[in-house]
């Protein structure tokens, strides 16, 4: 396993949001995280249950259902898919991949996040169970992700979906996971998604960003519990020269060919600097990309700290790209 040595010297970190600060301060210490702690890591709050249909069908606003697909290597998986009642189809998509540091997290625990914009704007979501590290290590996930998307097209008119209007939405490790598959499908011709949106997005296992260190011990995924996701996903890999962009796509240096993207991170969180980065290379290779900074955003603020009002900035923010890029133009080929 390769660990790092600082390489450039660390000033203070830049101030919490206010509302954010308060938020955080009453969060309990995580436990320490080690890969022997995974399992115990993975189990949800004493007294949670999932989501179960009922509770995402939000009174008959939404119709739920879950179907068993083929994944990466023959593997069976699940999507989730979510239906507005009230819209027609064909309708606009969002193909969700959940966070979760790429060991945990369903697809099921991923879905009300996204709801308010199911409902603003008509869509369907479908959300993929991927299989997790470390018990599938790279490139399991990402095979599963791209397979739940390519099935997510050729079943559009099936799901009344209308198949130019498919976002692709990963959060956190999920976001990692979005890039890594639209990299796939560009490379490999595969048929693209109209935009792709990246909400604090996992990019880079070297871990060694000024914001990586800068944020340790106070973001809630610092540098030490990002360094254990990558390792299970990548095992004694992690951090050497030869990761590809498929399992890290921050290790991408051509990122021409990618559809519309958002991006969001907060400023005082771990994947600050990975994600001003990766956009900052989406335009140097002649893309389009829309990249928001949120001051004094921890990761997962915006779901931590709902009422704050950067989480409110940053719904609207979300929900006015993903009016215009629907608006306009058609998903193809690379």
């Amino acid at each position: 396993m390769t660990s790092y040595e600082q390489s450039t010297e660390v000033v203070s970190p830049p101030p919490l949001d206010p509302e954010c600060a308060t938020i955080l301060a009453n969060i309990p210490p995580f436990p320490t995280l080690t890969l022997e702690t995974l399992q115990a890591a993975r189990q949800p709050p004493a007294g949670y249950e999932p989501p179960s249909d009922a509770v995402l069908s939000q009174n008959g606003a939404f119709t739920i259902e879950e179907c068993t697909i083929p994944g990466g290597a023959g593997a069976d998986i699940s999507v989730v898919i979510c239906t507005p009642a009230q819209s027609a189809p064909p309708r606009p998509a969002l193909y969700l991949v959940h966070g979760g540091g790429m060991f945990s997290g369903t697809a099921r625990q991923s879905m009300p996040a996204y709801m308010h914009l199911a409902e603003a704007l008509g869509l369907v979501i479908v959300a993929v169970e991927y299989r997790l590290a470390p018990e599938t290590p790279y490139p399991g996930p990402v095979e599963d992700c791209a397979a739940g998307l390519a099935w997510t097209f050729e079943n559009a008119e099936k799901l009344g979906i209308d198949g130019n209007r498919v976002i692709v939405l990963g959060q956190s490790a999920g976001g990692g996971l979005a890039a890594s598959l639209i990299l796939l499908a560009r490379d490999h011709g595969h048929r693209m998604p109209l935009g792709l949106m990246l909400t604090a997005p996992m990019l880079d296992d070297r871990n060694n960003t000024v914001s990586a260190w800068q944020m340790e011990g106070i973001d809630t995924w610092g540098r030490s519990r990002n360094e254990v996701g990558w390792t299970a996903l990548l095992g004694s890999q992690r951090g050497t020269p030869g990761v590809p962009p498929y399992a890290a796509p921050a290790r991408a240096t051509d990122l021409s060919g990618l559809p519309p993207t958002f991006l969001d991170v907060g400023s005082a969180e771990t994947f600050r600097d990975e994600v001003v980065e990766f956009a900052s290379k989406i335009w140097k290779s002649g893309g389009q990309a829309e990249l928001h900074v949120w001051p004094g955003g921890f990761h997962g603020y915006e779901l931590l700290a709902p009422a704050a009002s950067i989480s409110r900035d940053t719904r609207t923010a979300r929900e006015a790209w993903l009016r215009r890029v629907l608006a306009g133009g058609s998903s193809t080929k690379a």
